[in-house]
């Protein structure tokens, strides 16, 4: 009970809020989450493939064809 003997009630619409925060979570956050650090991970070893390539294969004609 809170001060002076009254019963503190939660407002309706914070009744049932945590299955549906958990659910946002997982569902959106979650997968969002996994996605853009695969593609942080996917960016950075394309540049570090493409260049120690670039770097190995400096005589090459087919170089030129690469952007």
């Amino acid at each position: 009970m809170a001060e002076g003997g009254e019963q503190r009630i939660a407002p309706a619409m914070m009744v049932g809020m945590g299955p549906i925060l958990m659910v946002i979570v997982l569902v959106i956050a979650i997968p969002v989450s996994v996605m853009m650090s695969g593609a942080i991970a996917a960016g950075l070893l394309g540049f570090a493939v493409k260049d120690e390539v670039d770097r190995n294969h400096a005589d090459s004609e087919l170089l030129k064809t690469n952007y």
